[in-house]
């Protein structure tokens, strides 16, 4: 793997045998790596090329662990376009994997396309495990043989869609797989790319990694699953998730978008921080705030990534800041990065932010500490009056991270005013930190002794 000049550091990921899964487009391939895997993670749809990017998650089977890649469909015709973009996507993948999983289609039979990909995995002189896909009943399991004509040992017969066979494949994959330390499968962090389409996320995923990883291409939208990249940076295990372009709901269409735009929902849902890349040139639109309430709703750590900030010149420089803080007032405390995907400048410096706010994000304080803090403020700033009647703090405690819960307990919570909720908020923040993450403030109501 080539590392960018700025990336040095950046280390390739854990040590977990990796096993890729390619074929022809249409054949389930999909399909079998969300069996595998466990959740609908690489869109399923019935359109041949449906996965256009490599899309990595670990596998925990028996005790024993392995990364599995899903491939776009490798189209052997030689059409220009994405059929070559793909093609250097699964090529990629071949380079990394132990063992390849080659799936084809029993209801196609074998077809040319076949003959060719298993030309194509004969020469890498890897393990290969043929697998006969969508064998659903008994009459198309004796068409299983036909396929001893490509070269490549005993296949397998399964059906994703019935989820027969996946067992048995799984077993020959760890017991062909050297023996992993379970502590080989590190806690990671993860960091979801998310931002509307064409700002340039898959570029700063390839730009973080140095390598082509996600296919890019002008077209906006170009990604349309949740690909997950496994990373070391600084002895720290990230998973970076990079996400189809969020549209706001109104204008998501049906079918392939729809689906993509809720993987990126689902994105936001299992990550740590959200790396919300939008174009610095353009400033930060109406869908940018939207996309950041998406995040603070998914209770995330924020980190704004303001992409192409080198097409700025004199004054649009001097008032891009001001202009982004105005803009945020109700996300104030969220983190902002400039980078260049593009020129691969400031990549570091977002990573090393990603991982403090993650960090920040899991930070607990000491209950004392937290008590005290409070109290004092609430002595330099009294609470209002409300209807005659003042706001009293009994303790504070800290009962959950990730995000950081505060719940207060007070003699009556109805005589919170919401600015002096954010006057707490502000307390919290000056003393403990936590810039880049939305911090929950809860009131409960509790008789004094």
């Amino acid at each position: 793997m080539t590392i960018p000049d700025e990336t040095e550091t950046l280390v390739a990921g854990a040590n977990l045998p990796v096993v890729a899964i390619v074929g022809r487009p249409n054949v389930g391939k999909s399909a079998i790596f969300n069996r595998m895997v466990g959740r609908r993670q690489a869109i399923v749809e019935d359109l041949p090329g449906t996965t256009r990017d490599r899309i990595y998650s670990e596998v925990e089977w028996r005790d024993s662990y392995f990364r599995l890649i899903d491939t776009g469909g490798l189209d052997t015709s030689g059409q220009s376009g994405y059929p070559e973009l793909i093609r250097r996507q699964v090529e990629i993948a071949v380079a990394e994997a132990a063992l390849l999983l080659f799936i084809v289609d029993v209801k196609d039979g074998v077809l040319s396309g076949d003959r060719d990909v298993a030309e194509i995995l004969r020469r890498t002189e890897k393990p290969v495990f043929l697998i006969v896909n969508k064998v659903d009943n008994e009459s198309r399991r004796e068409d299983v043989v036909q396929f001893y004509e490509l070269g490549l040992g005993e296949p397998m017969p399964m059906s994703a869609q019935h989820s027969t066979g996946i067992a048995d494949v799984l077993d020959r994959i760890v017991e062909s797989l050297p023996e992993t330390p379970e502590e080989d499968a590190v806690a990671t962090t993860r960091l979801a790319i998310v931002g509307r389409p064409n700002v340039g996320k898959s570029m700063l995923l390839n730009a973080i990694i140095g390598e082509e990883r996600v296919v890019v291409s002008p077209e906006p939208g170009t990604t349309r699953d949740a690909i997950d990249t496994p990373f070391d940076f600084q002895g720290r295990q990230l998973t970076l998730i990079d996400t189809a372009g969020l549209r706001k709901p109104g204008k998501v269409r049906e079918g392939l978008e729809h689906h993509a735009s809720l993987r990126s929902r689902h994105a936001l849902d299992r990550a740590d921080t959200a790396l919300i890349v939008f174009d610095a040139s353009e400033g930060l639109t109406a869908q940018d705030l939207h996309i950041v309430g998406f995040a603070i709703k998914a209770k995330t750590g924020v980190v704004l990534v303001a992409n192409k900030w080198d097409l700025l010149v004199g004054e649009e420089l001097a008032d891009f800041e001001l202009d982004v803080k105005r803009r945020l007032k109700f996300a104030s405390w969220a983190s902002l990065r400039i980078t260049s995907a593009k020129e691969i400048q400031g990549i570091t410096q977002l990573l090393r932010e990603a991982v403090r706010v993650s960090d920040e994000r899991k930070k607990r304080i000491e209950t004392g500490r937290l008590n005290s803090t409070i109290q004092r403020a609430m002595v330099e700033q009294p609470p209002p009056m409300v209807k005659n009647r003042r706001l009293k703090l009994l303790y504070v405690t800290q009962p959950s991270v990730a995000p950081p819960l505060f719940v207060f307990f007070v003699n009556d919570a109805a005589l919170v005013h919401f600015s002096y909720r954010r006057y707490l908020e502000n307390v919290l923040r000056a003393k403990f930190g936590f810039e880049g993450v939305a911090l929950r403030l809860a009131f409960r109501s509790r008789r004094e002794n």
